[in-house]
């Protein structure tokens, strides 16, 4: 190999590790994120638990401490809601880096690969252009299933949002109506 095509390949190895390394940092990231997201809401039980704990120890007699069980044993809805949607938010912002990430990639490869095919173009033999031809051809249409691939990803990721959504929404009225028909039933 002659001297241009080691820095070549030199600086392809080179931007494939720092591609990899922003992949990698978005995962540490991520799970960085998931586990303190994670840790808040352990905690967040564990408090909620020991309270409850006090209150039904603090109980006078066996009424009150089934008054405290029925509305101790309620779900909280609202915080499994909040939690849930933390973390599909954190999803949908890993999913965007990630793509960004690739989409960068992509724009990268395709740019040298199309100055590649130019360069060859110029210095061809005769019949070298249909070569060149075929080559724009093979990137015009990566490009387009690139771009076919991204608007996929972004149909699925809006098609999941509204789907988060509508279940928050069924859920919340689901607990809404237990919860009116537990007080309007007769005691």
């Amino acid at each position: 190999m002659n001297k241009p095509n080691m820095e070549q390949l030199a600086a392809a190895q080179q931007a494939n590790a720092e591609v990899m390394m922003a992949l990698l940092r978005t995962a540490f990231n991520g799970a960085e994120r998931l586990a303190a997201l994670n840790m808040a809401a352990s905690r967040e039980l564990f408090n909620n638990t020991v309270a409850n704990a006090q209150q039904l120890l603090g109980a006078k007699d066996a009424a009150e401490v089934a008054k405290l069980g029925s509305d101790l044993g309620k779900p909280n809805v609202d915080k499994w809601v909040d939690y849930s949607r933390s973390v599909y938010d954190l999803v949908a912002s890993m999913q965007k880096e990630v793509t960004s990430v690739m989409e960068s990639q992509y724009s990268s490869f395709a740019k040298n690969a199309t100055s590649v095919v130019d360069k060859a173009t110029a210095s061809a033999p005769i019949g070298g252009d249909v070569f060149a031809a075929a080559m724009k051809s093979m990137l015009s249409a990566s490009t387009k299933a690139f771009d076919n691939m991204n608007a996929m990803a972004k149909q699925l990721s809006d098609v999941a949002e509204a789907n988060i959504t509508a279940a928050t929404t069924a859920t919340t009225k689901a607990v809404n109506a237990t919860s009116a028909a537990r007080k309007a039933a007769p005691k």
